[in-house]
């Protein structure tokens, strides 16, 4: 039995503002050509697989031809949950329809526990894998509210209700196993943030629960489950060190922090029970390039990518540009733009450290000094102070704030 584990594709997921249609599309063809290459025989989908709970037309579209696809290969049966993204309601309303197809949809938690212990079967009816297929649950859905409460109470019933639904659920998978036969294998499916998941500045995550989640124990997850298949986390990992414990990781880098990091899914080879895990690597199908540095470090990586993109067909790359330097540059855009005019490379984001981060009130800094009681000069020459900005630009920046201002109140701005 070879299954393959993925998560987290973020289907209609913007990077920028740039749409990546052609990026989902093309992943999805090469998951289709390594599913029948593999002669992988299931599919598990760990959740997240839109971006957002109301996912655009062409969004939608490249999920169910992607199905239709897969049912036209060796895979004979898909399991997907929902993910922290994904509405519900709208993963499970064709369900009885992908279930003709052998796709089995668990959207949100059942009323029935049971419902989430997935029988996979071969052609001929034999039962060979069972799969807990728990998507992820919602704070209103493990835990009953009560007046009064402290934010530890709620946290500390969140994990309770967490742990006891992973409880429940494998108990009953661990019963049909006895009845089954010992021999066949058990994967628990979730989506979650398990204590000693690793995170990166900048892949695109987002909080999934405030604070508690990150305190659930992997121990949540008895030894007698035989793969577990995780969701939610970017960053493809082993859980505490174990093989047959992974987050696949998203297929598609989510945020430029990832940028250079290769992606891959999980190819799961059952011998009996005993699980052989593969990371097969996935393409890269649309370069990202953060590039961090002064003036002259920035338009040296530039001249450079540029330059390789001579040497051959020219690479598509999405650059985000992170100046550091000391020198303030009023026109950065129009400069990069400029310098990378005529090449494959398109700039999509420009963060200067200048910039950003400081409020005008940190200038203010002085013992009983207040914002509202300073002139406009003077907070301008707080914001000079508080920016570092070196003296020899400091002239002409006071000249030009100076225009600006009597541009206003129609004053000579060289007047003393």
């Amino acid at each position: 039995m070879k299954i393959c584990h993925t998560s987290d594709w973020h289907l209609g997921h913007l990077l920028c503002g740039q749409r990546r249609h052609e990026e989902f599309a093309a992943f999805l063809e090469w998951m289709v050509a390594t599913i029948q290459h593999e002669q992988v025989d299931a599919l598990l989908i760990a959740g997240d697989l839109f971006d957002t709970a109301t996912p655009g037309h062409r969004a939608q579209a490249l999920y169910y031809r992607f199905l239709s696809a897969v049912s036209r290969s060796s895979c004979r049966h898909v399991v997907v949950i929902g993910g922290n993204h994904d509405s519900p309601s709208f993963l499970d309303a064709p369900k009885s329809l992908l279930s003709a197809l052998h796709v089995h949809v668990v959207g949100a938690i059942t009323d029935h526990p049971a419902d989430e212990v997935l029988v996979l079967k071969s052609p001929e009816g034999v039962p060979e894998l069972l799969v807990c297929a728990v998507p992820y649950l919602r704070d209103r859905d493990i835990r009953l509210s009560e007046a009064a409460e402290s934010l530890e109470d709620k946290d500390r019933k969140l994990v309770e209700g967490i742990r006891h639904h992973y409880d429940t659920v494998i108990s009953l998978a661990l019963r049909q196993r006895r009845e089954w036969g010992e021999e066949i294998p058990l994967v628990v499916m979730g989506h979650l943030f398990a204590s000693g998941g690793r995170v990166n500045d900048g892949d695109g995550m987002r909080e999934l629960y405030v604070g508690s989640l990150a305190q659930v124990s992997s121990g949540i997850f008895p030894q007698e489950v035989d793969y577990l298949a995780l969701g939610h986390l970017h960053l493809a990992q082993k859980l505490g060190g174990e093989e047959t414990r992974r987050y696949s990781g998203s297929p598609l880098p989510l945020g430029f922090g990832e940028a250079g990091r290769p992606k891959s899914v999980c190819l799961v080879t059952f011998q009996g029970r005993a699980a052989e895990v593969v990371l097969f690597p996935v393409p890269v199908f649309r370069r990202l390039e953060r590039i961090r540095g002064d003036r002259e470090a920035i338009l040296e990586r530039i001249r450079t990518l540029v330059q390789e993109g001579t040497q051959g067909e020219p690479e598509r790359v999405w650059i985000e540009v992170v100046h550091t330097g000391a020198e303030l540059i009023g026109d950065l855009r129009q400069r990069l733009t400029e310098w990378v005019d005529g090449s494959g490379l398109e700039i999509v984001r420009i963060k200067d450290e200048r910039l950003s981060g400081r409020g005008v009130a940190g200038g203010a800094d002085r013992e009983g000094e207040r914002v509202e009681e300073l002139d406009e000069e003077a907070v301008f020459e707080r914001c000079l102070v508080v920016r570092g900005v070196p003296e020899e630009q400091c002239a002409g920046l006071r000249l030009a704030y100076r225009e600006i201002v009597a541009s206003l109140h129609d004053e000579d701005p060289h007047a003393p």
